[in-house]
């Protein structure tokens, strides 16, 4: 497995110093949340992404990509039946492409709930239409980068639209783009009636990208969610990407998350052997 863990699980910490405690850690992998860095991305200067992409590569770290992707912003919304709304997301989706390519990153995992819900008096089936639309004409930015755009099913509790894997994968397998996959997350899938290990067999031929966390919305190994299975499966489908560690409650403390985390899933890889 290649370990990652997101940098906002840091908190207020300088990004160095959150790059440098995850390698030493044990994560080779450090995935940004871009309301981390700045209110919008266009607000990053070129010099401010070089500095972004030397401090992670200066501790031995990849940038994995970008997570939250419309977090804390405003007016984007990628199933507005407005299409000068969809426009304007579309635009802002291709700058962040462009920041992830700039960092040295790859995936684009796209969860970002509010702007994806249903808008009164849309229909789903509308909703659906309209996110096709959206990540079909950010296909051309993402060849350009030669970025992905990872899909991530969410749970009701969160959203009303794209709540899980299998309705993620036929939007995806309309859109019909190399560039556009499917992310899953642990806590997500843990809301499908189906097991997470059928939900990874069933969608492998799709999955770019995976997190991992608990229902209880800590790190892995901190709730009751048994990651014996789930790594078996990714195993089974030979899964070769990044393992990221996305927590919501932070309560255990950055420290405790990081370690006890990777420690947890080290564990869990060496058992399955």
């Amino acid at each position: 497995m290649r370990y990652a863990i997101c940098n906002e699980t840091f908190g207020e910490w300088p990004l160095a110093k959150a790059c440098d405690f995850a390698a030493a850690c044990g994560y080779t992998g450090i995935e940004i949340a871009p309301f981390t860095l700045a209110p919008l991305v266009t607000d990053l200067s070129a010099a401010a992404r070089g500095d972004i992409r030397r401090t992670i590569a200066r501790s031995g770290l990849d940038c994995v990509g970008l997570h939250w992707l419309l977090a804390k912003t405003e007016g984007f919304h990628v199933a507005h039946p407005d299409a000068a709304v969809r426009r304007r997301t579309v635009d802002y989706l291709g700058e962040i492409a462009r920041l992830c390519h700039d960092l040295g990153g790859r995936v684009l995992v796209f969860g970002s709930p509010k702007q994806r819900s249903l808008v009164p008096g849309l229909t789903l089936e509308q909703a659906t239409d309209h996110l096709h639309e959206v990540f079909s004409k950010l296909v051309p930015v993402l060849e350009a980068t030669d970025t992905v755009v990872a899909l991530e099913p969410l749970s009701p509790v969160e959203t009303d639209v794209l709540t899980t894997a299998a309705e993620t994968c036929r939007l995806i397998e309309r859109i019909a783009s190399p560039h556009v996959r499917l992310h899953l997350d642990v806590k997500a899938m843990a809301s499908e009636p189906t097991p997470i290990a059928d939900i990874i067999h069933a969608s492998a031929r799709h999955l770019e990208h995976f997190h991992a966390n608990d229902v209880n919305l800590q790190g892995p190994g901190f709730g009751a969610v048994d990651f014996g299975p789930i790594f078996r499966a990714l195993a089974d489908v030979r899964y070769a990407g990044w393992v990221s560690v996305e927590v919501f409650d932070y309560a255990p403390g950055p420290e405790r998350l990081a370690r006890e985390s990777i420690a947890y899933m080290q564990r869990v890889e060496a058992e399955l052997g």
